[in-house]
């Protein structure tokens, strides 16, 4: 569920927006607040999802309420004045609601908001991976760090990871399997038998990568090479 709040002076405006979100399923609504003071307090404990906020309020303006946040909920703005649209966007706000607005519109605004919201837990998972992952190997779960990666070769149903010290590591799996674990990483398959860590490649030369010791060199496939020079300039993010 995605959790969110409410936070609009006009009582009226307020209880359309609770109506619609109860329209949407994955939505669940935690707080509304028609005073903004307290909305603000709630928020800072309850660290809402998405956040529903109304712009031109009698207390404080919803821009600078924003602002002051020490946590960046995805937010949309709901407002009678379009004369804020720009404002509202700088702060890359997922939307921007001129009331009175429909349900169609309303549930539009929804989904930009929850794409959003789900690439962040996304860029979150892979940053919380982004140092080391775990392989199963002689019995017993191995942690490896990303940069002790030289690259990875598959061997039939087994996937040898040679490591920039000590011996390689065999684990039971296939080199697509591998990929799937590493998604979010910085790795790419390069061949149908190797996958290679960014921070390994030295240079590129006559269809083959060289790694950062200058002598070992892994073939790029011809089925992968457009993906690897995607890879290569960064333009797979």
């Amino acid at each position: 569920m995605i959790r969110c709040v409410i936070i609009d002076d006009e009582p009226l405006a307020l209880e359309v927006s609770k109506s619609f979100i109860e329209k949407i399923p994955q939505l669940q609504l935690i707080g509304s607040f028609t005073d903004a003071i307290e909305g603000v307090e709630f928020i800072r404990k309850q660290k809402p999802d998405i956040l529903f906020l109304d712009i031109q309020m009698p207390d404080v303006n919803g821009i600078q309420l924003l602002k002051s946040l020490d946590i960046n909920p995805v937010t949309i703005f709901t407002t009678a004045y379009s004369k804020y649209a720009i404002d509202g966007f700088e702060l890359n706000a997922a939307d921007y609601l001129l009331k009175p607005f429909s349900f169609e519109r309303f549930e539009r605004a929804v989904q930009k908001a929850s794409a959003i919201h789900e690439q962040r837990i996304t860029q979150q998972k892979n940053k919380e991976l982004a140092d080391y992952f775990f392989v199963k190997s002689e019995y017993q779960q191995i942690k490896i760090n990303v940069v002790d990666v030289r690259y990875m070769e598959g061997l039939d149903d087994y996937v040898k990871i040679h490591l920039k010290e000590g011996r390689p590591i065999l684990t039971l799996m296939s080199l697509k399997n591998m990929l799937e674990k590493l998604s979010g990483l910085p790795f790419q398959r390069v061949h149908r038998s190797f996958i290679v860590p960014l921070h390994q490649v030295k240079a590129v030369r006559n269809k083959k990568i060289i790694l950062l010791d200058g002598t070992t060199e892994i073939p790029i496939g011809a089925s992968y090479a457009e993906e690897v020079s995607k890879w290569l300039k960064g333009d797979n993010a």
